[in-house]
């Protein structure tokens, strides 16, 4: 909470803590498909309106998370609704570069309808809709910067390698 706090304020957006359960299920630590959905109709609490994080130890295709985005709240969205995130990103966690609680913050962007800036994969268009982010083709793996990343050279600016939307910046 502390980190997406530190992030989201100065944009207006703030987040309270309701609640904080905890399964054990080994099915349900990796977070693919069917499981995945069994999983969101079991636990999850409150309303379209409230963003529900899943830590998980073991997510499919060992990623550091997934996060649904915004649409129109029916009950086929409604469960499935919420944020996966690897648990050990979190602060003393195993998962090292990405152990700082970022994952969660990043996640939640998404879940608020921000974009990757790579949206696309593409030099042209509208990448990820926000006009002041330098375009970028694709995404980007640690944090290159000699020399700098630009995968998009005809366009303004570099690739934003530690700002892969504008949340974080």
């Amino acid at each position: 909470m502390t980190a997406m706090n530190a992030r989201c304020n100065s944009h207006g957006i703030s987040f309270t803590l309701k609640g904080v359960t905890t399964t054990a299920n080994d099915t349900w630590a990796v977070g693919a498909g069917s499981d995945d959905l069994a999983m969101k109709s079991a636990l999850r609490k409150d309303t379209y309106n409230t963003l529900n994080i899943y830590f998980q130890t073991d997510l499919s295709g060992s990623i550091l998370g997934t996060c649904s985005l915004p649409g129109t709240p029916d009950k086929s969205t409604y469960v499935s609704d919420g944020c996966n995130v690897q648990a050990n990103t979190m602060p003393s966690g195993t998962v090292y570069g990405y152990n700082t609680g970022m994952t969660a913050v990043h996640e939640t962007g998404h879940w608020l309808g921000l974009l990757h800036t790579f949206e696309g994969y593409s030099c042209t268009g509208n990448g990820d809709y926000v006009s002041d982010m330098p375009m970028e083709s694709v995404s980007t793996d640690g944090c290159p910067t000699s020399p700098v990343k630009d995968s998009c050279p005809s366009a303004a600016g570099t690739d934003p390698i530690h700002n892969q939307y504008g949340l974080l910046g």
